[in-house]
């Protein structure tokens, strides 16, 4: 039985301790970075907004995207109207984006909307590199020029920091916020600082055209951006983080749609770890390649409420085995590790959020918050195609 216990206890703690192990390395090497030196200001891009039915918050996004520090002349404002059924295509144009409108009922989603507008900006040969803004975004006025100074010094790809612009509507999206501060900003930090790459977001990303050449934009699945930051990976490209500059989006502050954008997003995580970590593993180990072996680790560290709950599992286990004569507390001290470097991770994403002590106080609801997920992803309902999420008051 002794054995038993101890086999049992093993094959809990190895995932917990393992991605308690990586995520306090994260911590430790998340001092704010170096921003690079200015710029030339030589180099040219396209704007890429993908758009569904987003005619409700396209303006705030143009707004801010015609206000950007980079000369009028090297830089193009696309929106991608993709399968819309509302005015989208005309506000954009209204405000003086180009307008690009694609109907396919067959091949819906971000991806194929990106892949069209890729396609058509290498055909153009305007634009150095392709830049991606979510529709409800707000991005600062340096969004250019951070990612220019790192692809004048060799960068093929970069990812500014990815925010939360309605941090204040709810309790959701204060947490919402410290969780992205922790994944975006400490991570990245961290992946940054050993040279490795920190992945693509989803917004606020580039990529060269010479990249796009390299490897080829066909990242269809839920979570696209994850997809195709690892393709670059595999093929040598590493992201660069750009921290100084930013894209904020507006996050689903009520229940039922933030249900919905939980679903979409882990679902397609989780189809990304069953189809790409043994590949990025291979790829590490025959070309020696630490970006990919990040990028599996990062990968294999599941959402943060599985490592609590794993770790919660080691926790009680541990203390009943303890509990017998003569079996050792060693395992007790592993759990102990897992909440201490749990804890501090959190707490540098909470101190890197900007959300006060009222995010603090938040983080009390996070027990509700945790069976809430574990409720929603037990549903079998499949999110499959790209439905604009209804941002709604808590």
């Amino acid at each position: 039985m002794h054995l038993i216990v101890t086999c049992a206890l093993a094959i809990i703690a190895l995932p917990a301790v393992g991605a308690c192990l990586y995520l306090s390395v994260l911590t430790l090497l998340s001092a704010k970075l170096r921003a690079p030196a200015k710029s030339d200001r030589r180099m040219r891009f396209d704007v890429i907004v993908p758009a569904h039915n987003e005619v409700e918050v396209l303006s705030r996004v143009l707004t801010t995207l015609a206000a950007l520090d980079w000369p009028e002349d090297k830089r193009e404002i696309i929106v991608v109207a993709d399968n819309c059924t509302d005015d989208t295509a005309a506000l954009a144009r209204r405000l003086g984006a180009t307008v690009m409108e694609r109907r396919d009922p067959e091949r819906r989603g971000k991806g194929y909307a990106l892949d069209f507008a890729f396609q058509s900006s290498r055909a153009r040969r305007f634009a150095d590199a392709v830049v991606v803004v979510d529709a409800d975004a707000e991005v600062s006025p340096n969004l250019l020029e951070a990612i220019a100074a790192r692809m004048e010094r060799g960068a093929q790809a970069v990812q500014v920091h990815y925010g939360v612009s309605n941090a204040s509507a709810s309790w959701r999206t204060r947490l919402l916020t410290i969780a992205k501060a922790s994944f975006h900003i400490v991570r990245s930090r961290a992946r940054e600082r050993l040279g490795l790459s920190c992945g693509i977001r989803g917004n606020g990303w580039a990529v060269t055209h010479r990249a796009l050449a390299a490897v080829p934009y066909r990242a269809f699945s839920l979570t696209e951006d994850l997809e195709y930051g690892i393709e670059l990976g595999l093929a040598g490209f590493r992201v660069h983080y750009a921290e100084e500059a930013c894209s904020n989006a507006e996050m689903a502050s009520g229940e039922r749609a933030a249900r919905k954008q939980r679903q979409r997003w882990e679902r397609g995580r989780f189809q990304l770890i069953r189809s790409r970590t043994l590949t990025l593993l291979g790829q590490a180990v025959r070309r020696r390649s630490w970006v990919c072996l990040d990028l599996a680790l990062d990968l294999m560290v599941l959402p943060l409420s599985y490592v609590v709950l794993n770790a919660a599992l080691l926790t009680g286990v541990a203390l009943v085995a303890g509990a017998w004569e003569g079996f050792q507390g060693s395992w007790s001290l592993l759990a102990a590790f897992c909440w201490v470097a749990l804890i501090a991770y959190i707490l540098r994403g909470w101190q890197l959020s900007g959300v006060g002590a009222r995010g603090l106080i938040d983080l009390a609801r996070a027990p509700l918050y945790l069976v809430w997920k574990i409720l929603i992803m037990s549903s079998r309902r499949e999110a499959t195609e790209w439905v604009r999420t209804k941002r709604e008051e808590s």
